[in-house]
């Protein structure tokens, strides 16, 4: 079955040092992020050729945030970008964004191929949001909603990414 998910207990971490990148931000809706990933990714890809981001963190490291949640019309704030080690000159048509020092909660997705990633994702988050949270001991926290990151694993033939939720003691 095409995106099946690890519903193991996830690693429960403390980000002491927050992650700074450089990227692009949309607005969207559950019902729309699975075409609007497609479109940000390659935008921020055509202005980044066009611009290189300097201080480019190596390896290379992408970063996928969602924040911002607003329940009542399903939208979030879909930002996508590559980790920088510091943030002195950002391109033109780029904005710099830093993922906060934080608790997060620390999911593996592993898609069964680089097709499924759209469906694994919405799968695991769905199983997050909804069942994982509620019987935890842990809320989303209102700092940020999640974020996805991406290296050389996600590269692969058996591609392999984390997914950082962001949580607070309820």
């Amino acid at each position: 079955m095409i995106g099946n998910i690890d519903k193991s207990e996830p690693k429960i971490i403390f980000l002491d040092n927050p992650i700074q990148f450089v990227g692009l931000n949309i607005e969207t809706s559950d019902k729309d992020i699975y075409k609007d990933v497609k479109r940000v990714t390659t935008e921020f890809n055509t202005i980044k050729k066009k611009n290189p981001i300097p201080f480019k963190k190596e390896p290379w490291t992408f970063v996928a945030v969602s924040k911002d949640y607003d329940r009542e019309k399903r939208t979030f704030n879909y930002i996508v970008g590559d980790v920088v080690t510091k943030i002195d000159s950002v391109p033109d048509g780029l904005q710099p964004y830093k993922i906060p020092e934080s608790t997060y909660a620390v999911f593996s997705i592993r898609p069964k191929s680089k097709i499924a990633w759209g469906i694994t994702m919405g799968r695991m988050k769905r199983f997050i949001y909804t069942e994982w949270l509620p019987d935890s001991g842990y809320k989303p926290s209102k700092i940020i909603g999640d974020f996805e990151l991406h290296d050389d694993r996600s590269l692969g033939k058996n591609p392999e990414i984390n997914l950082y939720v962001g949580i607070q003691e309820k």
